[in-house]
């Protein structure tokens, strides 16, 4: 067994639409190393720094995220190797192991569906696409409906409209 702990530079394209690892970054490796029967277990952690959108309002949003490694590598000519297809099972490649992929579905799974900038963010008014948590609690576009058009003409504007 074999504990290595190293930063290694984040892959482009890790992540999602609105948030992911921004590319060339720091991932923070943390990995115990196992010689088994059929191969080299990987397993451990790794830390990375996110930034993205928030899904509301489209403000910036960064966070940090830890998620679980774990995956056996086969040997050459081992029976996994042997009986698993290209896709089932990592591979050695002489003495080394591909971790992206690995890291790749760890963290591309781990991360938020809709990332926010607070729980309780309102985000953006339907009207004029400006940020509702910036705007007065009164805040309204009184468009009136089209429908009642016939009526306003036949009795003039409403109260609440301007005369």
């Amino acid at each position: 067994m074999r504990t290595v702990r190293f930063p290694a530079p984040a892959p482009v394209d890790l992540g999602v639409e609105l948030i992911g690892v921004p590319a060339g970054s720091a991932i923070d490796l943390d990995l115990r190393l196992e010689s088994v029967m059929e191969g080299v277990l990987v397993s451990g952690t790794a830390a990375v720094q996110l930034a993205g959108e928030c899904g509301r309002c489209l403000e910036p949003v960064t966070d940090t995220l830890t998620v679980d490694l774990q995956e056996l590598f086969a040997y050459p000519e081992s029976s996994t190797d042997q009986t698993a297809d290209e896709d089932e099972a990592a591979r050695m490649e002489g003495d080394f192991l591909d971790l992206e992929p690995t890291l790749r579905d760890a963290v591309v799974l781990a991360l938020p569906l809709t990332p926010l900038c607070r729980e309780d963010c309102s985000g953006l008014c339907a009207e004029c696409g400006e940020r509702l948590d910036d705007l007065p609690e009164d805040h309204s576009h009184d468009a009136p409906d089209a429908r009642w058009s016939g009526l306003q003409d036949l009795f003039g504007p409403t109260d609440n409209q301007e005369k």
